[in-house]
């Protein structure tokens, strides 16, 4: 990319880390977004720097041809105008990680899926940092590819959360270790049918080599069906059943290896984070480790310690005996049916947000027959969600305004003593939200607000 004129569309942080990275490198950053620099914020102003050009709210069609190559941010869709001009004058366009893993000098893990991977990510970071490597938990997590590579060094690793957004323009991309958790519709407003999604999730694993591993969730039929199309050694994980390689159940035991000869890593009851989707994250995460060649004892502490990632089924505060949980990463029908299996009393449910094009009726059967008592909902998909859930029978539905304070209020009111309150909305958030992590600190703040209520509160005198 060196002496380049690059034009960096969209500039959220991924974008902004790709603008750094490519003036470090000696090119020309144009930077691009609709938005102007003062809706941007404080976060775009590292970009005052030498190398970068500033056309913020400009239309990037008129930029083209000025520049040799375009590097997208996950919010620009490779459906964009501007993409399609560039390919045909014959110009390279990448996704920020693409650029990411061209640079860095380390090696590149990755960790995909429709659900999970944000908490199969971050273990694994915490196993390989506990087994004393360098390594950082980077991609769709957060924390940009593109941000760590200026510094980095052989011996580090990069755990790449990857989405499908990102794979739509990569093509040299090629981890050492990969692994695929789980596939169920996701982003169809976006890719338009499950063929085009599945193979955008396949492309994580179309240069690996058999020099290569790559981890397939056995239980999972369109994930299996992928072993088919790898080149490379292939290692299951499984909570069903015990498989001819990799990580599974055996006896109460994870374990790695075969079916006759599988070493034991821990037991299931010990692992800290709960649930049966979280213990599919588990071993996922030592699949890799063992690939990775982290020592077992290792892998044993991580398991029996690591508390999991906010966010994600993370107990807030009870007050008043209704515990407040936030599962804002709960960002899909399926992602949210998981969050309800594990409430194990009375719980009110918040969910909504905006359109992905998906059929909760899968959600609202399981809802059912749950322990979900009450339901409170937000957002554009309010309507269709209360829809299906009379049609499905459950009726304790409550349409929130679209402030979303009053909506965690309604749930705290419907709740009773010993009950939870959980947000899992099924739905992205950017109707209302820049992102879930937002979504989650704001539902968390309400929180903290209600608790400072309830402490100030009279209490009733004793006699």
């Amino acid at each position: 990319m060196q002496k380049k004129r690059v034009l960096v569309m969209g500039m959220a942080r991924s974008g902004i880390a790709a603008a750094e990275l490519l003036a470090d490198l000696g090119a020309t950053a144009l930077i691009n977004d609709r938005k102007t620099e003062q809706e941007l914020g404080d976060a775009i102003k590292v970009l005052h720097r030498p190398n970068v050009e500033w056309h913020l709210g400009e239309d990037p069609m008129a930029l083209l041809g000025d520049a040799d190559a375009l590097v997208l941010s996950p919010g620009i869709p490779d459906t964009h105008l501007a993409v399609a001009a560039a390919r045909a004058c014959g110009k390279e366009v990448l996704a920020e990680i693409e650029l990411a893993f061209r640079t860095f000098r380390g090696t590149t893990v990755s960790i995909t899926g429709t659900n999970g991977k944000t908490t199969t990510t971050t273990l694994l970071a915490q196993i390989l940092k506990n087994a004393g490597k360098k390594a950082e938990a980077v991609g769709n997590i957060g924390v940009p590819f593109t941000g760590i590579c200026r510094s980095s060094k052989p011996e580090d690793i990069a755990v790449c959360e990857v989405s499908s957004f990102q794979m739509e323009t990569c093509s040299q991309f090629h981890p050492k270790v990969a692994a695929i958790l789980n596939i169920t519709p996701d982003h169809l407003n976006r890719h338009g049918t499950m063929d085009v999604y599945i193979g955008l999730k396949k492309k994580t694993f179309a240069n690996m080599t058999q020099a290569d591993t790559l981890v397939l969730n056995f239980d999972d039929p369109i994930v299996r069906a992928m072993a088919a199309d790898a080149k490379c050694r292939i290692a299951w994980f499984s909570r069903m059943q015990e498989t001819e390689f990799g990580t599974f159940v055996q006896d109460g035991m994870i374990v790695y290896g075969t079916k006759r000869n599988a070493k034991a890593i821990c037991a299931v009851e010990d692992v800290r984070i709960q649930g049966d989707h979280n213990l599919e994250n588990a071993l996922a995460a030592t699949a890799m480790a063992m690939a990775l060649d982290v020592p077992t004892p290792v892998i044993r502490h991580t398991l029996r310690t690591f508390p999991g990632v906010e966010h994600r089924i993370e107990t807030v505060m009870t007050i008043g005996g209704v515990t407040f949980i936030n599962d804002s990463k709960g960002t899909n029908a399926d992602s949210t049916i998981r969050a309800v299996r594990t409430m194990k009393v009375p719980t009110v449910l918040i969910a909504g947000g905006s359109e992905k094009k998906q059929d909760f009726s899968e959600l609202c059967r399981e809802i059912m027959h749950s322990q979900i008592r009450e339901v409170v909902l937000i957002g554009v998909t309010a309507e269709q969600m209360n829809r299906q859930l009379l049609e499905s029978g459950f009726t304790n539905v409550h349409m929130a305004s679209s402030d979303f304070e009053s909506a965690v209020r309604m749930a705290q009111h419907l709740a009773e003593p010993g009950w939870n309150v959980l947000l899992s909305p099924a739905n992205a958030s950017f109707d209302m939200f820049r992102d879930y992590e937002q979504r989650g600190a704001v539902f968390k703040q309400i929180v903290a607000k209600l608790g400072a209520e309830d402490r100030q509160a009279p209490q009733p005198s004793g006699k």
